[in-house]
């Protein structure tokens, strides 16, 4: 964990309620796609943490969703204001144990850590596809940056306005052999990846946070092997730990 001074570089709006933030600073600490970084923001006890979405030398993307007042203080921060960060946090995705053609499954915000995900996939000569969840058309992104990267990308959306009508697990149903899982998203919709999964796999969750690097114990969750904090020995788990 490091503690660091970004540069916001650009913060747009991607749908109704999503953003994307790029930033300039020490990158440094980060290990392994699916870290997150813990932001602090004016007026605000807790600091806000946001899943990395990518990472080009000093350059880091956020992607994050306005829920609450913390997210939406950080939408309306433009180009030149400073953000303090601490950043590498988290234990990450594992690629070693991916085999040659693993399966991404993002739900809405989960997204996101795929695409950092998939590009170090494809850099270790793997052949990953994605599936990536959404409600409706409108809330779709990030569909283009998947495809540049030369992956076939399935979208689905609930109400079937774009892809297949459904959930990710009925897009799942089209998949031909697949040699590994990795999701993130809400727990309701990883619960149904880890059940419809054929494979082994990783899940990133997402859970409420106090301090975000393992001090607080706020974020512990029940394993096969014991309590775990999703901040630090999460927020990816392994499939076969995971107690529902």
């Amino acid at each position: 964990m490091k503690k660091s001074i970004f540069t916001i570089e650009n913060n747009e709006r991607l749908t109704q309620d999503v953003y994307k933030m790029s930033l300039r600073g020490d990158t440094s600490d980060f290990k392994a796609p699916g870290q997150f970084v813990n932001i602090e923001l004016e007026g605000l006890y807790l600091r806000r943490p946001i899943s990395v979405c990518d990472l080009d030398g000093s350059n880091l993307t956020l992607i994050y969703k306005v829920v609450g007042k913390g997210t939406e203080q950080l939408s309306r921060m433009s180009r030149g204001k400073t953000l303090d960060l601490l950043t590498g946090l988290g234990n990450g995705y594992d690629t070693q144990k991916s085999g040659n053609t693993p399966l991404l499954i993002g739900g809405g915000v989960g997204v996101p850590p795929l695409y950092l995900l998939a590009k170090k996939l494809l850099a270790e000569g793997k052949t990953p596809t994605a599936i990536l969840g959404f409600n409706t058309e409108s809330d779709v992104f990030y569909e283009n940056e998947f495809h540049a990267l030369g992956m076939e990308v399935s979208i689905t959306t609930v109400d079937g306005s774009r892809g297949t009508k459904g959930f990710v697990t009925d897009a799942m149903k089209n998949c031909e052999v697949y040699s590994y899982t990795y999701s993130c998203g809400p727990e309701l919709m990883l619960k149904a990846v880890y059940r419809a999964s054929v494979t082994e796999g990783q899940f990133s969750f997402e859970e409420r946070m106090g301090c975000g690097f393992g001090a607080c114990m706020g974020c512990s969750c029940e394993t096969k092997y014991g309590y775990k904090r999703i901040c630090k020995d999460g927020p990816v788990l392994e499939k076969g730990e995971i107690v529902w």
